[in-house]
Parts: C-alpha cells; sequence; structure tokens
C-alpha cells in the first residue's frame, strides 16, 4: 500500500508530527480492508478553518472522507472515523454474496 501526505497552503515542517499521525491512521485502515491499494491524505489550510481530506483505492472504488474543524487534528480525527465506516460497509457488501443459482428452465418436457 503507498500513502501519499500533502500539505496545501502551510508549511509542513512547522507541523512534523501531523504527517506521522497521517501515516498512522492510513496503517490502520487496512484493519478494516486488507484490499487497500493507495491512501492519499491532504491537509488543507483555509483561513478560517483546517481541513483533511482521505482519499483511499480500495477493490476497484476511490473512498473519499473529510472533515474540517478549527484544528488539525480534530480533522483528522473525524474523517478517519468516517473513512473507517465506509470500509466497513464495504466490507461487508463484498462478503455477502448470497447468490441464489437459478436454473434455466427449458421448454422440454420430460416423459
Amino acid at each position: 500500500m503507498t500513502t501519499e501526505v500533502t500539505f496545501r497552503h502551510f508549511d509542513a515542517k512547522k507541523h512534523p508530527t501531523l504527517h506521522d499521525m497521517a501515516l498512522e491512521s492510513a496503517d490502520k485502515f487496512t484493519q478494516f480492508n486488507s484490499s487497500i491499494l493507495s491512501t492519499h491524505v491532504e491537509f488543507i489550510n483555509e483561513q478560517v478553518e483546517k481541513k483533511v481530506e482521505f482519499r483511499v483505492s480500495a477493490n476497484g472504488k476511490i473512498l473519499v472522507s473529510s472533515d474540517s474543524t478549527d484544528d488539525f487534528k480534530k480533522s483528522l480525527a473525524g474523517a478517519e472515523d468516517k473513512l473507517i465506516r465506509q470500509l466497513r460497509k464495504l466490507k461487508t457488501r463484498t462478503n455477502n454474496h448470497d447468490h441464489k443459482r437459478i436454473e434455466p428452465e427449458t421448454d422440454e418436457s420430460e416423459y
């Protein structure tokens, strides 16, 4: 699994713990779904709020979650919780294959 962390509109060197926290969150996602191919974490510093966005590709789908608060750590925790919910839901959908085999009807009559 590859993990990318991007910082927008601020210097990442002033917040070295954010990068480590993002990598820990991305590693935590594999507990909930083992088919994750890549994770992208984006920290966006806007004037009013701090936004964190996760983009995860798993099972051929791209899952996106984001949260914005007044603190990056709160936003990271909120976005992480949202994505864990999505990963659990995706895993239950892919594991519940209750396909019943239906035999095609034939027009031939048996004598």
